[in-house]
């Protein structure tokens, strides 16, 4: 039995406590829902919502960009790269490509430490340097790369690494 006080109805018509996991998933919609195309990035904590929520439970570590046009709205959220608890190899080219694909002008690089460690690696501010070089090669600005690290985020952009 649950702590909590929320209800779903059942397929018969009864009205059952909901379980751990259909709250989950119901808030994973809902979240889903602020950063949905045409959503405007101007709101950091819907976005650090959504992805601590999307990203912060897994035990492998996920790249994923945020793709947006000029004025900031929301292309499509995007995971590109999988990898293991500790690492994932990130391609440059691979990036630059599915961006001009999209038809994006600006990103926002993501993803997770499921380690929990909030702190950019050496590997992190690297990579960071060189897809903020690549795509401003074609007229693309990085917004920020977001750490995710479980219901924590890093920003790079607040840090001042970008």
């Amino acid at each position: 039995m649950s702590n909590h006080n929320l209800f779903i109805h059942g397929a018969d018509g009864t009205v059952e406590p909901a379980t751990s996991e259909q709250i989950l998933a119901a808030a994973r919609q809902l979240l889903a829902h602020r950063v949905r195309r045409g959503a405007t990035l101007s709101s950091p904590r819907k976005v650090r919502e959504y992805l601590a929520v999307k990203l912060g439970a897994l035990d492998h570590e996920i790249f994923a960009l945020v793709l947006a046009d000029a004025r900031l709205r929301v292309i499509e959220y995007v995971e590109l790269f999988r990898g293991t608890i500790d690492g994932a190899s990130v391609h440059p080219r691979e990036v630059v490509k599915l961006v001009l694909d999209r038809g994006a002008s600006s990103v926002c690089l993501v993803h997770n430490h499921p380690t929990c460690v909030q702190e950019p690696s050496h590997a992190d501010q690297l990579i960071t340097k060189r897809l903020v070089s690549s795509l401003a090669l074609v007229d693309v600005k990085v917004v920020d790369h977001l750490i995710i690290a479980g219901p924590d985020v890093y920003s790079f952009a607040e840090h001042g690494l970008l």
